[in-house]
């Protein structure tokens, strides 16, 4: 399966208006935004667990990064409740579940090669900076290295925010509202813009709170190779 597979073209999905898809397990939904693979994939996507609902112990081959949207999503490591930042490195194992039910944005087999962190931010504890040249713009940093920046941006109302983006990047509204290329971004929308494109966004009247990751583009097409040829277990 492909789907939004050609890094070089912007690509947009308002998921909240997509219908839920089931995975394997029972009770865990999705809505695909980027997919390379079949159910062992490079996939970017917003998961729902129901409540009790929990995945069988797996290994992560390439990494798993996410973001706990609404609710707590669980594993042996622990709870994590909404605002929970975490990066499990390839090779990583666990078996996450949700008692309450819980709603997340996921990312597999994206990372770098060379980037074997373990990240558990826990919800709000990254505090808020004005970055330099953006006074519209607060920053709350999350990981970065020589090959990605991911960070929670949180934008002003009714601003014009500009950024440069050499090496892409990638948007997901968490709250408020920004128009860009004519559409209008509201929670649970992705924003994906290519390599040397220029993000302009006008914010609605609540501003807009984003998760941001800038530079990994260079790499993604790569490691998209890497997964293998399999089923999920």
């Amino acid at each position: 399966m492909k789907l939004h597979a050609d890094l070089t073209v912007r690509a947009s999905v308002h998921a909240a208006g997509l219908a839920w898809l089931p995975s394997p397990a029972g009770g865990v939904d999705r809505r695909m935004l980027h997919r390379v693979g079949d159910e062992v994939a490079q996939a970017t996507s917003i998961v729902r667990y129901a409540p009790g609902s929990r995945f069988a112990p797996h290994t992560h081959g390439g990494g798993e990064e996410f973001l706990v949207l609404e609710g707590v999503f669980q594993d042996e490591s622990g709870d994590y409740p909404a605002g929970t930042y975490v990066r499990n490195p390839p090779g990583s194992r666990h078996a996450p579940g949700s008692q309450e039910g819980t709603t997340i944005f996921v990312k597999l087999w994206q990372f770098d090669p060379g980037d074997s962190a373990q990240v558990r931010i826990p919800a709000h504890a990254a505090a808020r900076v004005t970055e330099t040249g953006r006074h519209s713009v607060q920053v709350a940093p999350l990981h970065r290295t020589a090959h990605e920046d991911v960070r929670i941006e949180h934008w002003a109302p009714l601003q014009t925010i500009a950024l440069d983006l050499p090496l892409g990047g990638e948007f997901l509204v968490l709250e408020g509202s920004f128009t860009e290329g004519g559409e209008t971004f509201a929670p649970q929308s992705w924003l994906r813009l290519p390599s040397g494109a220029r993000l302009r966004a006008q914010t609605g009247d609540a501003g807009a709170r984003v998760w941001v990751k800038l530079g990994h583009l260079q790499h993604l097409a790569y490691l998209a190779t890497l997964v293998p040829d399999q089923q999920a277990q």
